[in-house]
């Protein structure tokens, strides 16, 4: 048998499990081969967790669920110990067995394993608190690496392009795209340009240039967006050009605007689940407004509203009128295509607040196009995001 042979038939045994071997040495010499060493252990700690009756062999210790993982992360590449963990959660119990700190510090940080942490929360005891602080900074940090610099770049750029004017003072006048935007008027001989339009800067009257609220559903099916929601929200922190809070909300509010620049100050500060009520969220938000011209609220939320729906979308249309760039997106996450209300998420872009579900690699530009009040439901299309229509 070929080397190459052996090796797809010992992958089928793999995913197929004992019951598979005699099927497939059907017809060969002397059965199928048996198993090395090292894929004898593969082979375990894939029954363990798929084999049926045998998966209660892991029981409630968790010295032996710390063994598996270290199996799993030793003979299996991440992207398969990330599934297998998540699978894990509800196979083997491990949400409750994640509340032991012995536990936790063998597993492979990853999104599936912080909102798990985020929607234990409260119940995770004392003596495991800082265990899962741990483990929720490393995805966070990572996180925030990966999306630190497109999001700063993007706002501040957005900015800049919102403070431009054509007809600045001439001490405010930038030259250099001036000079660019008028070359068709170049004069050889005088060996110049003569400007048509200026282009510059207005004069800045405010350090602050933009307030951004983040209103965030803590529901929990939100989990994977209040993770990214606050990671971004750190970032957005740090741009001295605008002012950042942070409001997670499900029938209660918590404004955690004081913690915004600690993601995991933020994850352990919300609790997932219970109901949820936009409208009391967005009265608090609204209370927050002071220069609605330079507002962009960003409601994150599948709109499944358990409070008042018709003073929702009221208080919704007065934030708009009143100037406030407002958005809602039905999910801030890697995951599919969300579940949302449809009805509501039509109803809002009835009254000029477009709904769509955002990637997180996408957010940056959704705040710059926000900041400069582009039409946020053009912007959407353009990247092949599903927008909600209004009704009719």
């Amino acid at each position: 048998m070929s080397d190459e042979r052996r090796d797809r038939l010992t992958r089928w045994r793999l995913v197929l499990g004992e019951e598979a071997r005699e099927p497939l040495g059907e017809g060969l010499e002397g059965g199928l081969p048996g198993l090395s060493e090292d894929d004898q252990r593969r082979d375990g700690a894939l029954e363990a967790l798929y084999g049926g009756e045998r998966r209660g062999g892991l029981g409630g210790s968790a010295p032996k669920v710390s063994r598996w993982l270290g199996d799993i992360r030793g003979y299996f590449p991440t992207s398969v110990v990330q599934v297998m963990q998540a699978d894990a959660m509800d196979r083997l119990g491990l949400r409750q067995l994640l509340l032991e700190p012995e536990m936790m510090e063998s597993v492979t940080p990853d999104m599936n394993l912080v909102t798990t942490l985020v929607g234990l929360g409260r119940a995770i005891p004392e003596r495991s608190r800082e265990t899962a602080r741990t483990v929720v900074r490393a995805v966070t940090d990572q996180l925030e690496e990966r999306l630190r610099a497109r999001t700063v770049q993007a706002v501040a750029g957005a900015l800049d392009r919102s403070a431009r004017t054509r007809r600045p003072k001439l001490r405010d006048v930038d030259w250099r795209r001036t000079i660019a935007a008028n070359l068709k008027h170049y004069q050889p001989e005088h060996r110049t340009v003569v400007p048509d339009r200026l282009v510059g800067y207005a004069r800045r009257t405010h350090q602050v240039e933009r307030d951004i609220i983040l209103c965030i559903d803590q529901s929990g099916s939100m989990a994977e967006s209040v993770v990214y929601s606050s990671v971004f929200g750190a970032v957005l922190a740090s741009v001295r050009s605008v002012r950042t809070k942070l409001v997670c909300f499900d029938t209660e509010i918590v404004d955690l605007t004081d913690e915004i620049d600690d993601p995991v100050d933020v994850l352990f500060g919300v609790q997932l689940g219970g109901g949820t009520d936009i409208n009391r969220a967005m009265a608090y938000c609204e209370s927050l407004v002071e220069r609605p011209a330079d507002t962009v609220m960003v409601l994150v939320s599948d709109l499944y509203e358990g409070g008042i729906a018709e003073e929702m979308l009221r208080r919704a249309q007065s934030l708009v009128d009143s100037g406030v760039t407002l958005v809602a997106l039905l999910a801030l996450s890697d995951s599919g295509r969300p579940s949302y209300d449809a009805d509501h998420a039509a109803a809002l872009a009835g009254i000029g607040v477009p709904a769509f579900a955002c990637t997180p690699d996408l957010f940056p530009d959704l705040m710059a196009a926000a900041i400069e009040r582009r039409d946020l439901t053009q912007w959407a299309a353009s990247n092949d995001l599903v927008t909600t229509h209004e009704p009719g």
